[in-house]
């Protein structure tokens, strides 16, 4: 049988140290051109492969990436998995995916669960609930313990850790410009309670665009909704009593269930009033009308979280330097369709 090829086999034959093999083969800048090119070329020839388990042992990794998500209802969420898990799998990682229901004990559990040795870091959204609460005790111990973390969307101050968002407010503030310019003056927000930080971010947005152009805000024609189980009683009153003509909602499941609320009580869409909605998803495409929405690109979100964890995951351990955390933005794009007027 023939035998596998080892590090310390390239090593010897090169005439190089181990380590320089080891770095060579992750690509790494600290290694010469010529000599990184020479060392993949060989264990390429020779069709080296790392020992998985060993790696694994040595550096106490389990290649394993632990993400949490609050829900899999909203489309968005699941894109933000489908980015981690390409990436991930593309860098040799598997991925354990849990499901708050929006719910703090279970984001707990779960955090305990996969932090007892079951994974090298997390990934997740904050459950509503743990938001609502203001508690972030167990992120705070995780971190403490030394395990990675990159929040994404629904994010705190309270956790110095990565963080991956999209430019919330100044999406919220585009759209309204936009509905703005295109005539409309009775510009209504549906939104979810203020301690989602996402819903407040887009919200603040809103409130600017109408304070800039001088529009007074009318408290009648902000709408709040219960992130869960709403079951449409308060939107059927709000466009029974109110008479917008345009509405900003902040997810797609809103703006389609009060799109067809609307429809309902005689509102021909876009012409007296246009709805725009958040997540761009598989509702937006097939919505009567088609919804225009903005695109918060999922999948690119959670690509670019799963890049920042594993990099910290795999960062030289034994240099000695403060830690150092970054958040990354993402631009939102606003996908026009039959639910609005054409911009301009």
């Amino acid at each position: 049988m023939k035998q596998k090829i080892t590090l310390k086999h390239i090593a010897r034959e090169l005439d190089v140290s181990i380590s320089t093999v080891s770095k060579a083969l992750k690509n790494s800048e600290e290694i010469g051109q010529d000599t990184k090119e020479k060392i993949q070329a060989f264990a390429k020839l020779y069709n080296y492969k790392p020992n998985n388990i060993a790696i694994s042992l040595k550096n106490k990794r389990t290649r394993n990436i632990g993400v949490i998500i609050p829900d899999i209802v909203h489309h968005f969420f699941t894109t933000v998995f489908r980015g981690i898990e390409q990436y991930a799998n593309a860098k040799g990682y598997n991925v354990i995916v849990c499901v708050s229901d929006e719910s703090f004990n279970k984001e707990v559990i779960n955090m305990e669960m996969l932090a007892n040795g079951s994974i090298d870091g997390f990934i997740m959204a904050l459950a509503g609930e743990t938001q609502l609460k203001n508690d972030y005790n167990h992120l705070r111990e995780v971190t403490e313990q030394g395990i990675p973390l990159v929040l994404f969307d629904r994010v705190t101050d309270e956790i110095q850790c990565d963080k991956v968002i999209i430019n919330d407010e100044a999406a919220a503030y585009q759209v309204v410009r936009k509905l703005i310019k295109a005539g409309r003056k009775r510009i209504a927000l549906i939104t979810t309670e203020g301690y989602l930080n996402v819903s407040s971010k887009r919200a603040e947005g809103y409130y600017r665009a109408l304070k800039e152009h001088k529009i007074p805000v009318d408290k009648k024609l902000v709408l709040q909704l219960p992130y869960q189980q709403e079951d449409e009683t308060k939107s059927e009153k709000f466009f029974k009593k109110n008479k917008p003509d345009a509405v900003l909602c902040v997810n797609e499941i809103f703006a389609v269930k009060c799109m067809g609320i609307a429809q309902k009580y005689g509102y021909r869409i876009p012409e007296e009033i246009a709805f725009v909605g958040f997540t761009d998803g598989i509702l937006s495409h097939y919505a009567t009308p088609a919804l225009t929405s903005v695109d918060q690109h999922g999948e690119i979100m959670g690509e670019t979280a799963a890049q920042m964890l594993i990099d910290k995951i795999e960062q030289d351990q034994d240099q000695e330097k403060e830690e150092e955390f970054e958040t990354r933005i993402i631009t939102a794009t606003l996908i026009e369709r039959a639910s609005t007027p054409k911009f301009v």
